[in-house]
């Protein structure tokens, strides 16, 4: 069962009827009405499309834009151009560990992030902004009201397919994310944007990693383990936390590796001189406080400490001041 809004079903009937939005919230109704509250909106509203003969999806198969997208479908083909791709992170749950990835892609019509898991993220690695992708049998979830696309064992991907062109509107790109003050953020923010200050740098956490897969690397009597590969040489991997204040709060942000290099702009083994060298952290904290930073992500809530959290997926270290400005003054 797809699970459409009924402002979509609004748009549907009255792009395939020639009816008006009052003229469809009219007839929503009256079906209401007639049938005692029995149904919902929506389902009021899929009643009156049957009745109009109008077909809500789209069941011809092939390839359909992102705005067509609805929560529900299986086997889902579409073709965009390639705004944003993000970290790829290493999980662990009582399943056992993981991966999983994500990116954005756009066309005429809309921004769709596609959600990579496990295997699947390996192909991240050859995608570039600007890439067109064609994606064949996704899977598509609803995510705090965003439609998504999430691989199966069944997805596959194709890179700048021969003959495929997208125009993109020009206010389609990856910041797709809406600007928020920390004060406004609630744990079901997925993709939003935060202009803060940093405050307060804790040191950084290292870790082993697998160097084939990436994935932890844990400790197992003398050796380091990967659930993958076995006993390997492990290389090191981070994540830095901090707390940033825009003026309304505070919020304490996370970032991995890529992001946290992005963030101090040093480089791979510049980080691993940290780890040798600690006292050379407290020189890096104190040039980072009163840093002005764009970051962008996805708000988490810690139920051990009762805070939300940053988990931060977009770094700008060095945001522009007349730009920011421009946007303050268009705001308000």
């Amino acid at each position: 069962m797809f699970q459409i809004p009924y402002e979509k079903l609004v748009e549907i009937i009255k792009e395939k009827s020639g009816l008006s939005d009052s003229e469809i919230d009219s007839k929503v109704a009256e079906k209401l009405d007639q049938l005692s509250g029995l149904i919902s909106k929506e389902g009021a509203a899929h009643i009156i499309a049957n009745q109009l003969g109008v077909s809500l999806v789209d069941q011809s198969g092939g390839s359909i834009k992102i705005k067509n997208i609805l929560s529900g479908m299986r086997n889902v083909e579409t073709v965009g151009k390639v705004l944003g791709v993000y970290e790829v992170r290493e999980f662990t749950n009582d399943k056992g560990n993981g991966k999983v990835g994500s990116f954005l892609i756009g066309d005429e019509t809309g921004v769709l992030r596609v959600t990579c898991w496990h295997d699947q993220t390996d192909v991240m690695k050859e995608f570039k902004v600007g890439d067109i992708i064609q994606l064949q049998g996704g899977m598509a979830r609803s995510n705090n009201d965003r439609i998504e696309v999430h691989t199966t064992g069944k997805t596959e991907f194709v890179l700048n397919p021969e003959g495929v062109s997208i125009d993109l509107p020009d206010n389609a790109t990856a910041s797709d994310m809406k600007r928020k003050q920390i004060v406004d953020l609630s744990g079901s923010d997925f993709n939003v944007e935060v202009l803060a200050t940093v405050v307060q740098v804790f040191n950084p956490t290292f870790f082993e990693v697998c160097p084939t897969c990436g994935k932890r690397a844990r400790l197992n009597e003398d050796k380091h383990v990967c659930a993958e590969h076995g006993a390997v040489e492990p290389e090191f991997s981070y994540v830095l936390n901090c707390v940033v204040d825009d003026g309304t709060g505070t919020l304490r942000c996370v970032f991995f590796r890529e992001q946290a290099l992005k963030l101090i702009g040093k480089t791979h083994e510049d980080m691993l001189h940290y780890k040798e060298i600690p006292e050379k952290v407290e020189e890096l904290k104190t040039t980072m406080l009163g840093q002005l930073v764009k970051l962008g992500g996805k708000v988490n809530k810690n139920e051990m400490f009762d805070r939300l959290e940053f988990n931060v997926r977009q770094v700008d270290p060095n945001p522009d001041p007349n730009a920011e400005l421009k946007r303050l003054e268009q705001d308000q």
